[in-house]
Parts: structure tokens; sequence; C-alpha cells
């Protein structure tokens, strides 16, 4: 094998092995960043489900138009 092509080989493996370690390292900072999103998105919230508020909404409204019927008879 010629010297020539023996250095064109070594640089080709090498520009390989240069691709694929920009390609790991361009997964894992992108699987990061994927997983705090995920961690946002769908972590542990303190606030209660909109499901909830609409229900207390109704209760507090009820509770306030009590007293004005109790007054109008």
């Amino acid at each position: 094998m010629k010297k020539s092509c023996l250095i064109a080989v070594i640089a080709t493996l090498a520009a390989v092995a240069g691709a694929l370690a920009a390609v790991a390292v361009y997964l894992r900072r992108r699987e990061k960043e994927l997983d705090e999103y995920e961690r946002l998105l769908f972590g542990e919230d303190t606030a209660a489900p909109a499901e909830e508020e609409p229900a207390e909404a109704e209760d507090e409204a009820e509770d306030e138009a009590a007293p004005a019927e109790d007054t109008a008879e």
C-alpha cells in the first residue's frame, strides 16, 4: 500500500470518527433538552387541575347569590 493511500484511509477514518462523535454529543444534548421539556410539561403541579376550578367557582357563585335571594323575599 502506498504511503499516500494509507494517509487517505487514516484521514477518512478520522473524519468518520469525528462525525460519529459529533452525532453522539448532539443526541445527548438533545435528549437532555427533551427530558427537561417533558419534566416541565408533565411534571407535578401544585396548582389545582383545571377540572376542579369551575366547580369551586360555581360553589362560590351560589354562596354569593344566596344572600341576595333571601333579602328579596
